[in-house]
């Protein structure tokens, strides 16, 4: 367990480049259409089946552990929220979706919020659920350093990374326009700009076609609970459901496990994210230097420097051979630097679900 002051200085850590912006109006009717037909035709995995193995992979990104002697496990965590790619390694990956990528108004937002001269689009997803409860105490976006970056290393590791302060002159600027279509009256946006152990602000609902301008690497967030309960974990849900369209309704949505259709939804009833993200560099020497690999980390260096790290703080931590994958290992990073999670959550918007069992 840390000691106060430990946890103090990790949190304050954890703040943004500047405090976030609230955007409306983000999206026109047309490209919010053009968004949900890409979804429409495709098939989707669950979030946490795509990024995570373990439990501790799992948790190694969120804000906080849990009770002493508490042993979660990855279907704790199991939610109907499903994830997919527009774009990524600042390509588009669907033509009809160039205009919202390459984007002038979201790339002179990415500038300005870090005052920088240069920006390039990076990736494009989203998130889409029906109605859905929320797990999340709050969370890390993966953030990118020279060399380690989220298209090349677990998503558990560069979250480690970011929170441990350590590798903060390798950290790739970056900035996300992220947007919400939800007709949910009382789900909104959960933020922590200021540290995790700070009061934390919110995005209100209604969010349809509004969202921020962020930070989200180094800022705690947390994406709220939606929708009937009695509708939040579908009967059936499993690590292999897939969301989809329904053939010939192109409002109609589908929640499949393996042939079975386990649940049905309309497009009103989704809450629906598109998270843009771009790379920004303050001017040309920053821009040649994370282009040419210059000056890169590499992930023996990473861990050396962890391992090293937690030891001077008197911590017992194993030399592992499969660092990328130990279980035991991620848990003991994880502990190193583990600040407690949040001190407070919205009235509106409490820690709830498995948490609130475990406490």
């Amino acid at each position: 367990m840390l000691s106060e002051s430990q946890q103090r200085h990790l949190s304050d850590i954890l703040q943004p480049v500047s405090p976030p912006r609230q955007l409306d109006n983000i999206f026109t009717e047309d490209q919010r259409r053009r968004l949900l037909d890409v979804v429409h035709g495709g098939e989707w995995q669950l979030i946490i089946a795509q990024h995570f193995a373990s439990a501790e992979e799992l948790i190694a990104t969120f804000a906080g552990g849990f009770p002493e002697g508490f042993e979660p496990t990855l279907d704790m965590f199991l939610t109907p929220t499903f994830r997919g790619f527009y774009a990524n390694y600042s390509t588009a990956l669907y033509p009809e979706l160039h205009d919202i990528f390459y984007n002038e108004t979201f790339l002179g937002h990415a500038k300005s919020y870090w005052n920088a001269e240069y920006a390039k689009p990076q990736m494009m997803l989203f998130n889409v659920n029906g109605p859905c409860g929320n797990n999340d105490p709050g969370h890390l976006d993966s953030p990118s350093f020279r060399g380690i970056r989220y298209e090349n290393s677990p998503t558990w590791l560069c979250s480690i990374m970011g929170r441990s302060g350590l590798f903060q002159d390798y950290l790739i600027k970056m900035a996300q326009v992220i947007t919400w279509f939800s007709h949910d009256p009382a789900s909104g946006f959960t933020y922590w700009p200021k540290g995790p152990l700070a009061k934390p602000e919110r995005l209100a609902s209604p969010v349809y076609n509004r969202g921020v301008l962020v930070q989200n690497e180094m800022m705690v967030h947390r994406g709220e609970a939606n929708g009937a309960i009695e509708r939040q974990r579908p009967a059936g849900l499993g690590f292999n459901s897939l969301f989809t369209g329904e053939a010939g309704d192109r409002d109609g949505w589908l929640v499949k496990t393996g042939d079975q259709v386990i649940e049905r939804y309309h497009t009103d009833d989704l809450r629906f994210l598109v998270h843009w993200s771009a790379e920004v560099f303050e001017d040309y020497a920053e821009l040649k230097k994370n282009m040419d690999g210059s000056d890169n980390l590499t992930h023996d260096r990473v861990f050396e420097t962890l391992i090293k790290d937690v030891r001077s703080r008197g911590i017992q931590i194993e030399t592992p051979t499969d660092p990328m994958h130990d279980p035991l290992f991620i848990k003991a990073l994880n502990d190193a630097y583990d600040y407690g999670g949040p001190a407070e959550y919205p009235a509106e918007a409490p820690r709830g679900g498995l948490y609130a069992d475990a406490a």
